[in-house]
């Protein structure tokens, strides 16, 4: 899982990009490229012509796997994590950078905006910038080589917040309950359904039986043992008693 965030103005644009490994901050280079949504993806084909559009400028790398988790547990409750505070205040804020922050998810960037008064703004340019560049993201930031220990960290974190995502989400956990409550009255239902439409057409060739025998599974029982009803008096008592309760017998 990945949450992206677009810096710009008419003029520069900035780039903030979550991963696995840390927070990356690039800056564009060639910002009338980008304009070109429709044909934004040809522009990010190779690693050369992306490196031509955007730069990085900063990258904060996750200190472990627990960390990383940190971080990623605040961004899918649409929080800002101490992180990406101090990440954004270090290389934004401080350095007097007002440009808007294009955001895909709204109450992350709401949550931006109240604590370091970055105004945030959503758009389909952003979506398409940041699919491009996750497209050349490993050659696009330096800290991400593709490596077995990147790799493994990223299989980590994925495993790390399905667990999390499990463990604390109460109304996952809810409406598996009431999908399986609901299964069994629909089973329970389809059983007597099909219960009823044995004794109707059976009770057609053996009326008798279904006097005799109420229980639902007995009588399906029964009358796969007795088949035509000029086979009950050929059956034994102990037969009889494999089905059947002995009283009925």
């Amino acid at each position: 899982m990945a949450v992206y965030l677009l810096l710009f103005d008419f003029i520069n644009m900035y780039v903030l990009f979550e991963t696995a490994g840390g927070f990356a901050l690039f800056k564009v280079i060639k910002d009338k490229k980008v304009e070109k949504v429709d044909k934004l993806h040809e522009e990010f084909a190779t690693a050369e012509s992306a490196g031509n559009i955007v730069k990085l400028k900063a990258f904060k790398k996750f200190k472990d796997t627990k960390d990383a988790l940190k971080n990623v547990e605040k961004l899918i409750k649409g929080k800002v994590s101490k992180g990406l505070e101090k990440f954004l205040d270090k290389n934004l804020v401080q350095k007097g950078i007002e440009e808007e922050i294009c955001i895909a998810d709204k109450k992350l960037g709401k949550a931006i905006q109240e604590k370091l008064g970055l105004t945030c703004k959503t758009g389909d340019k952003v979506n398409e910038l940041m699919r491009c560049i996750r497209f050349q993201m490993q050659s696009l930031i330096s800290g991400l080589e593709d490596t077995a220990q990147y790799r493994q960290m990223q299989l980590g974190l994925a495993h790390s917040v399905s667990r999390y995502t499990l463990s604390f989400s109460s109304d996952k956990v809810d409406t598996m309950i009431i999908q399986a409550v609901s299964l069994l009255e629909d089973l329970d239902k389809e059983l007597n359904n099909y219960a009823m439409r044995l004794k109707e057409w059976y009770s057609w060739h053996f009326p008798e039986l279904a006097k005799i025998v109420t229980d639902n599974m007995v009588y399906s029982q029964a009358v796969i043992l007795i088949g035509m009803r000029t086979n009950v008096k050929d059956l034994t008592d102990e037969q009889l008693l494999e089905v059947m309760p002995e009283e009925i017998a």
